[in-house]
């Protein structure tokens, strides 16, 4: 949703919220944490370090992916403050959240003017903000409206919490991310370990669709995607899928397009009325709570995603595995091996990712 003047009717009160202002804040309710569906386990190897919990934001919480990612968000343990913002609506989102028994304490922000005390301290800002895909659309076609609203956004969060970490789903992803760089750099204060691009559901589908195939262990099976989030750009490495599954050669060209216009059969779905929201909420959270164990010290979390890179020549932005740190992204793992296919298909996504690309970065 776009950042606008602030609304000029305060927000309700609400039972178990109390009003100040454009800002409803939830009572803290000390509870014990309830972990989420489908959250993977440690990885053997990983370190375990005691998690501290975190502020994080969400920015377009009262959207159509924001509230389900706000209430997934809203049962991590790693979570402290969950600041919910958007344009209309957070104080209903927010009241209906603080009544859930976990540990996160919930506050709601309504217009642009509550940016700031949304914004502060948090150590994780979620940015689904935005509008939705509809039947015909492609990502790139919402560049006209959701680039300003990233802009925007992305603006604030240079001003309000310069060293967070954003974790950016606002679609198109491969052209909003550089959008949200360029903020920072003319803000002085860019780090390109801390701007995110959120792909991690385009593995989600990637395994998701080589499990229900070829067998294997839904919650094990790792399909790497690199690349960026949209069509073409979207390249699955089949070849690595594993453990304990294979795709044979001769299905990897269909899987692959099924992979990349997965979105869009979600979108033909729902006959106009949504996107992937759903599944797109469960995969930022998921890359959320990598990063907020990440954030607390905790090693050897690997996640794809799409961030500033000189990976593949002539592309300064690309999706790929990645190791995250204290302070973001700690290190760019290099690509493996690539089959045949996996080269061209890699060749052939590059003039359409650089587009995307300098599109983002020319955006004023």
């Amino acid at each position: 949703m776009a950042v606008s003047a602030s609304l000029s009717m305060a927000p309700p009160a609400f039972v178990g919220m109390k009003s100040t202002g454009s800002r409803a804040v939830a009572p803290t309710r000390a509870a014990r944490a309830v972990r989420m569906a489908g959250r993977r386990s440690a990885k053997a190897g990983r370190s375990q370090v005691a998690v501290s919990a975190q502020k994080v934001a969400v920015l377009g919480a009262a959207g159509g992916i924001g509230q389900p990612m706000s209430m997934l968000l809203k049962m991590l343990p790693e979570v402290s403050e969950l600041a919910l913002y958007d344009i209309v609506g957070t104080p209903g989102v927010g009241a209906d959240l603080s009544h859930i028994n976990t540990r996160a304490q919930v506050s709601a922000y309504v217009g642009a003017d509550s940016l700031k005390d949304a914004l502060s301290g948090a150590k994780l800002v979620v940015i689904p903000a935005g509008v939705p895909r509809k039947p015909g659309m492609t990502r790139d076609d919402l560049f006209n409206i959701n680039a300003g609203i990233v802009r925007d956004l992305a603006n604030a969060c240079a001003q309000y919490c310069p060293d967070a970490v954003l974790n950016i789903i606002s679609n198109p992803v491969n052209s909003t991310v550089p959008i949200a760089a360029e903020c920072f750099k003319k803000a002085g204060v860019y780090d390109k370990r801390k701007i995110i691009g959120v792909t991690t559901l385009d593995v989600v589908r990637s395994n998701t669709f080589v499990s229900e195939r070829y067998g294997g262990d839904v919650s094990k099976v790792n399909v790497p995607v690199i690349g960026g989030h949209a069509g073409v750009t979207i390249l699955p490495l089949l070849s690595q899928a594993g453990p304990g599954v294979t795709v044979p050669e001769a299905d990897i060209d269909e899987l692959t397009k099924y992979i990349q216009e997965a979105g869009t059969l979600v979108v033909e779905a729902k006959e106009g009325k949504g996107s992937a929201t759903l599944s797109m909420a469960y995969a930022g959270v998921k890359m959320a709570k990598s990063v907020l164990l990440a954030l607390s010290g905790e090693d050897n979390i690997v996640e794809c995603a799409y961030v500033e890179s000189d990976l593949v020549d002539g592309l300064s932005f690309f999706a790929s595995p990645c190791k995250l740190g204290p302070d973001g992204v700690a290190e760019i793992l290099p690509l493996p091996e690539l089959t045949a296919y996996e080269q061209g298909a890699l060749e052939e996504l590059k003039p359409m990712l650089q587009g995307n690309i300098k599109k983002g970065v020319e955006f004023q």
